[in-house]
């Protein structure tokens, strides 16, 4: 019976190591400072910001009556230290507010490149996954380490 139980309570552990392997290593290691969008991503992203977000965040993202701002230093202070699958999560389950959900993992990769250009993060040569447990290994980094 105790070999039963104990086999049972390492189940949630092996799970979590099974997850984290899922991460590729090479994302473990990146920050919003690596290249991690690329510019055509962005544009599609500006476009499908424009549709589904403007109407609250503002054209130029500064925020709105009810919507905070998507650009500067409080934006970026708030997500300091939290991974893109962070910021990723909180636009797929929570955006657009008349509609959450209701964009694919795609058009939120393609949204959140946009926000990432926004910000003055640099582009690279690979699109933004879709895929959050990826974004999950990218951390965001309001300063480039170093700095």
């Amino acid at each position: 019976m105790k070999l039963k139980f104990a086999a049972i309570a390492l189940i949630p552990l092996a799970m979590v190591f099974v997850l984290r392997a899922t991460v590729p290593i090479h994302a473990q290691d990146k920050s919003v400072w690596d290249g991690i969008y690329t510019h055509e991503q962005s544009e599609r992203g500006k476009q499908l910001y424009s549709d589904a977000c403007a109407s609250c965040h503002g054209p130029e993202l500064t925020g709105g009556e009810m919507a905070p701002p998507l650009v500067g230093g409080d934006f970026q202070a708030d997500w300091n230290g939290l991974s893109v699958g962070d910021l990723f999560e909180r636009i797929r389950i929570s955006m657009p507010q008349n509609a959450p959900g209701s964009l694919s993992g795609q058009q939120n990769a393609d949204i959140l490149a946009f926000l990432l250009e926004a910000n003055k993060f640099p582009t690279g040569t690979t699109e933004l996954p879709k895929e959050a447990m990826i974004l999950k290994g990218i951390k965001f980094e309001s300063k480039k380490s170093g700095n």
